[in-house]
This record gives structure tokens, sequence and C-alpha cells, in this order.
């Protein structure tokens, strides 16, 4: 057994590992459980969409079909759009209007060498520079250098920890668990 008391003055409990034994034992069912109903969620889920599959497809054909075909059309009578230059018909939108555009360029790297070139003055907003610490390389620092840099590591005492070697389906019962807690906090 382990004296609680010993380690927090305040508690007057003495828990053993055979109590914490039981208590994970519990968990780990009411985990299996969730998975269970998890698996038989997605399984129900996939046998839905292959279902649905085939029809869905049928049916983004049919209106990709009659998308060109209206398309066809418009493209047909600019002549009935110069005023209004679209109109509405159960709910589409048809008829013409002014390219929005896009820019276009193969190498980056050559254009904002241009801008700098070309406009110097305007590279500062013409051009997106982006510098942030790299955190995984930072962690391989001794503490004295990341102090040194004004950096302090965080959350590194003990902790309870509670958690399942996941698989796929653990994963979603543990965002499903973390967003109960959420909910009742």
């Amino acid at each position: 057994m382990i004296n609680t008391t010993e380690q927090n003055p305040t508690a007057t409990t003495e828990v053993s590992l055979a109590s914490i034994e039981q208590a994970a034992k519990r968990y780990a069912d009411r985990r299996s459980e969730l998975g269970d109903l998890v698996r038989l969620l997605n399984d129900q889920v996939d046998l839905i969409k292959r279902a649905a599959l085939a029809d869905i497809k049928r049916a983004v054909a049919r209106a990709a079909d009659t998308h060109s075909a209206l398309k066809g059309l418009l493209e047909t009578a600019p002549g009935l759009f110069v005023k209004p230059r679209t109109v509405i018909f159960y709910g589409i939108k048809c008829g013409w209007e002014k390219g929005k555009g896009k820019v276009v360029f193969e190498d980056p790297d050559k254009v904002c060498q241009l801008i700098a070139k070309h406009f110097p003055d305007l590279t500062e907003n013409l051009v997106i520079t982006k510098e942030t610490p790299n955190k995984k390389a930072l962690a391989e620092l001794p503490a004295s250098d990341l102090k040194r840099l004004g950096i302090t590591i965080e959350d590194t005492g003990d902790a309870v920890i509670i958690r399942a070697v996941d698989t796929t389906v653990d994963k979603i019962v543990t965002a499903l668990l973390a967003e109960a807690e959420a909910q009742n906090n």
C-alpha cells in the first residue's frame, strides 16, 4: 500500500496498487465498449456510403452533363446578357461576368528576386517572408542555451497519466472522451 499522506499531507486515505489496477480495468472495459460502438458506427457508415456511392456518382455525372449543356447555351448567346449581365432561374445564377483573373508564375524564387531588383521599396509588401523558431530543433538545445534565448520549457513536472496504447479506433475514442471531458469542465 502507498500512504498518500507521505506524498500529500492533506490526503487522509490510503490507496493500494490493487485498487488502482481495478479502476484501470474498469476504465479499460468502458473504453473497449466505447471502441466497439465506434467500430460498429464506422462499419455502418461505410455500408451506407457504399450503398449510396453508385447513385451519387450517377447524379454527379448527370449534374455535370446538364451544367455543360447550360454553359454551351450561355456561350452561344452572349447578346442576351448585355443588361442585365446575369439572371436567376430556379436559384441558378446564369449569364456573363468579368473574370476575376489570377496571378500565375512558374518560379516563385525568381519572381521574388525580380521584385527585389525592380521594386526594392515594395519588396516588404510584395513578398511574404516568414521566420519562425523551429521548436523541434530548439528542444534539442541544453537548458542554459534556451535560457539565453528567452525560452522556457513548460509542463515538465510529474503529472497523472492515463493513456491507452492507441489504435485508429482508440484515437477516435480518445478524441470523443477529450471532447466529453472538455464539455464537463
